[in-house]
């Protein structure tokens, strides 16, 4: 009966799942630096160097890392979704080029009736 009970006490725990892992990772953050350097006959050709930080928002937040807050990429706002919705909010530029679009295509078939008045009353 002894081996029982010393057998209980010296089970290994269970392992981590993955979430568990990714949770503690996401509340203290971590750090993957390197850098990489390409020299041929002692001159330096390139030199990448690569910072990267996994954490939670939360965590970013709290080690001054907001970077997200200003970029236009990274941030929408209602006049953003209003753009890429329709008809709504059209584009002037868009707007200016479809109309001169339409006045050359109409001077086109202008000049060409010109040169061929028979092909206009034969349609």
């Amino acid at each position: 009966m002894p081996d029982v009970e010393r057998n209980k006490r010296t089970q290994v725990p269970e392992s981590e799942t993955l979430g568990e892992i990714l949770e503690r990772v996401l509340d203290t953050g971590i750090v993957i630096a390197g850098d990489i350097r390409v020299d041929l006959v002692e001159v330096e050709l390139l030199t990448i160097q690569i910072r990267l930080v996994v954490c939670s928002v939360d965590k970013a937040q709290e080690l001054g890392i907001d970077w997200w807050q200003d970029s236009d990429y990274m941030t929408s706002s209602p006049e953003d979704a209003s753009e890429s919705g329709g008809d709504e909010a059209r584009n002037p530029q868009l707007d200016e080029l479809n109309d001169r679009l339409a006045s050359l295509e109409k001077n086109i078939e202008r000049l060409g009736d010109e040169l061929d008045p028979e092909a206009d009353e034969s349609s």
